[in-house]
């Protein structure tokens, strides 16, 4: 049931956000879409760039990476961006 798996994700949530606020930090929510599709160098946005689960090439520029290597690289990128604000 869609209800009970996104309140999962919620408890999750909130717990990783009181859990680094009692160490210091702070939790920046991210917005996952296209994560794992953009290219960190140039920014082209295509599902081409990802032709296998595991490999990220850009067909815009030609970068290459482990796709979860690209999708983090993203992550991190827009955490920034939301911070710096």
């Amino acid at each position: 049931n869609r209800s009970i798996l996104d309140q999962s994700w919620f408890e999750f949530r909130r717990q990783l956000d009181y859990k680094t606020q009692w160490q210091g930090g702070f939790l920046v929510a991210v917005p996952a879409q296209n994560t794992s599709r953009t290219c960190p160098c140039c920014g082209h946005v295509a599902k081409e760039n990802r032709q296998t689960q595991a490999n990220f090439e850009c067909v815009e520029c030609g970068y290459t990476e482990n796709a979860d290597v690209v999708g983090a690289m993203n992550v991190l990128a827009r955490g920034r961006a939301i911070v710096q604000a």
